[in-house]
């Protein structure tokens, strides 16, 4: 027969009611298609993951997003072309980080339990296509700088002088077939755990914390 103390079984009973059901769906589906775009509009890079013989390859990659695609361009030689040209599926993820957690900003007993980290994510499946198109590849190059760029000062990628550089230039998309947002932002915690969280980031005020309120608050 197996005893506990009663000091332990408390403490397990407190983080049945506590953690364990919040914890399963903390990670929630963001379902609003604008959301998801913005995210990917967005973050500032990604990271592509292929596959090759069953042995996954991840890199991080810049990349624009517009219509319905994400838009690469790199060297034209290399493990990474190497795979995609015996495997066009592709998988392309971004994250959006926000404050960490600590275990302490919604708990009294100790435990590590409800340290972790907000976010949302996006999650995009498709397959890969090399861009040939002159003026694709333009619109897309165009794109990025605007996206590295926003500020100008930049001759834009239509201009004559980029002509020979655009032709030699390797870019390839993801047509994106399947696509997913998700978040942690504290919105299914109990009330008493989700103010908690929100007291110490309003206390600590890092930048980034003033960022996630807004977005806790905004999805809870």
């Amino acid at each position: 027969m197996y005893f506990v103390s009663l000091k332990k079984y408390n403490l397990l009973l407190y983080y049945h009611k506590n953690y364990k059901g919040a914890n399963l769906k903390q990670n929630v589906q963001i379902k609003n298609r604008k959301i998801i775009d913005e995210i990917l509009q967005s973050a500032e890079y990604g990271t592509l993951a292929l596959c090759k013989d069953n042995i996954p390859y991840s890199i991080p990659m810049n990349y624009t997003y517009f219509d319905n695609s994400l838009y690469f361009h790199g060297s034209k030689t290399g493990r990474k072309i190497d795979i995609m040209k015996e495997n066009l599926f592709a998988s392309f993820s971004v994250v959006e980080p926000y404050s960490v957690i600590q275990s302490y900003f919604s708990s009294n007993d100790n435990l590590a339990c409800p340290a972790t980290h907000f976010f949302r994510s996006v999650i995009c499946d498709g397959q890969i296509e090399f861009v040939n198109d002159y003026d694709e590849k333009v619109s897309a190059l165009e794109s990025l700088m605007q996206k590295l760029q926003p500020e100008g000062k930049y001759t834009p990628l239509t201009d004559e002088v980029y002509k020979k550089r655009v032709d030699a230039t390797n870019l390839f998309k993801i047509n994106i077939k399947n696509i997913e947002g998700k978040l942690k932002l504290g919105q299914n915690l109990p009330q008493k755990r989700y103010e908690m969280i929100l007291d110490f980031l309003e206390k600590r005020g890092y930048d980034l914390d003033k960022k996630t309120i807004l977005q806790m608050k905004e999805n809870r």
